[in-house]
């Protein structure tokens, strides 16, 4: 008899029909000898639904009000899900972030996760009843509801996961695992059996959205098994794995586009001690994620500074950086949606030399110009116009040998 905590995520509870989709599955997993443990997120866009309806009914919106709002979402998940259990004969309860006793900071919105007190998902795996568990929330040490983010029903699951000592984790989306790159930009992509920890935190770092890079995070750091499969198919779907040297492993795992980062370029800057840590620090302190950053070689005491942020972030960045500019003394800062990051991604690449010599010709030879470029020890990355994301992932995913 194994323990497995299964998350389903928005679009796979989005109607009553999946609904009892998921039941008859956890149905058939507890057939076959299994504890299971479920985390359900909201269905289908009712976060966003939520989000709307808030912006419509207030300014100010509150963070304590807007986490007890969006974690309503899966609370009637959760509900549902369990009615639905009962109606097939299986015992189960559902229980919110705080009774399954996820314990988080005071960051409403974004809450990070202190630990994890499982008693009544225990008491009631004890009961030979299934537990069902809403996603992405906890309480915080005032006892109120927190919200943790975007993707937080991923990283619900690991840390559940981890807490009850589960023999696996399964993470059911609309995917049917980790592919060489996006499906839907090539349809030849093929679905990986098995990548490593190392590999996967690199795609969600560049762009990949499933699963959330938090949970990725806390599944390495602490050994949690995880299974990234889908909830409409039911087959076997990626395997995440430790990475190990003494294998030999592909130069290259995936081809990752990500058109959803802007640049911000700051023009004849002072290089002098000081001016970078002044930007960097206020961009930090407003809650802005800067990825990419390109300083350009200093020509008279002068230089540009060029950096990367979330596109939703654009417009508070610009202000920050525009306010900064003024007090340093630089002459211009311009910003720029119309970008697209395109990333290789593989542990092999650290034993194998002119990746990034194949990526940039690559490139040059479908008339793609590169305008920033970062590394890591797996990854390659470069910035790229935006309308040019969907030929530089075919011609990379090609040009690598990627295809199924």
């Amino acid at each position: 008899m194994a323990l497995v905590v299964q998350k389903f995520g928005g679009t796979s509870v989005a109607d009553a029909e999946r609904i009892r989709e998921v039941a008859d599955h956890v149905r058939r997993s507890k057939e076959r000898g299994d504890e299971v443990v479920l985390v359900i997120s909201a269905m289908g866009k009712e976060t966003d639904e939520l989000l709307t309806l808030a912006a419509a009914v207030s300014k100010t919106r509150p963070g304590r009000e807007m986490d007890m709002l969006i974690t309503a979402g899966e609370r009637k998940a959760c509900a549902l899900v369990c009615m639905a259990l009962h109606d097939m004969g299986i015992a189960a309860d559902s229980f919110t972030g705080k009774q399954a006793g996820f314990a988080t900071d005071n960051n409403h919105g974004n809450a990070k996760i202190i630990d994890v007190y499982p008693t009544r998902v225990q008491t009631a795996l004890k009961a030979n009843r299934v537990a069902v568990v809403a996603g992405s929330q906890g309480a915080n040490t005032a006892e109120d509801d927190t919200f943790l983010g975007r993707g937080g029903s991923d990283t619900t699951a690991v840390a559940l996961a981890l807490a009850l000592n589960a023999d696996a984790c399964e993470l059911y989306t609309d995917v049917s695992g980790v592919f060489t790159t996006d499906p839907r930009v090539c349809p030849d992509a093929r679905k990986l059996t098995s990548i490593t920890f190392e590999e996967l935190l690199e795609m969600t770092a560049v762009g990949c959205p499933k699963p959330a890079m938090r949970s990725v995070e806390v599944a390495q750091n602490y050994g949690v098994k995880l299974h990234i499969r889908s909830a409409f198919t039911w087959e076997q779907g990626t395997w995440v794995v430790k990475g190990d040297s003494s294998m030999e492993q592909p130069i290259i795992r995936s081809v990752t586009p990500d058109t959803t980062e802007a640049k911000i370029t700051v023009s004849k800057v002072a290089d002098r001690p000081g001016v970078a840590a002044a930007l960097f620090q206020e961009l930090a302190a407003a809650g802005v994620n800067v990825d990419m950053i390109v300083q350009n070689a200093s020509a008279d005491g002068i230089t540009d500074i060029s950096f990367t942020v979330p596109e939703e972030d654009l417009t508070l960045a610009s202000e920050i950086t525009h306010k900064v500019a003024n007090n340093i003394g630089a002459k211009n800062v311009a910003a720029d949606p119309q970008i697209a990051r395109i990333s290789l991604v593989g542990a092999g690449m650290k034993s194998h030399p002119g990746v990034a010599a194949k990526m940039f010709e690559t490139l040059s030879k479908n008339n793609i110009n590169i305008e920033m470029i970062s590394t890591s020890p797996i990854r390659i990355s470069c910035i790229i116009r935006q309308h040019e994301a969907t030929t530089a992932t075919q011609a990379l995913h090609e040009a690598f040998g990627l295809s199924a």
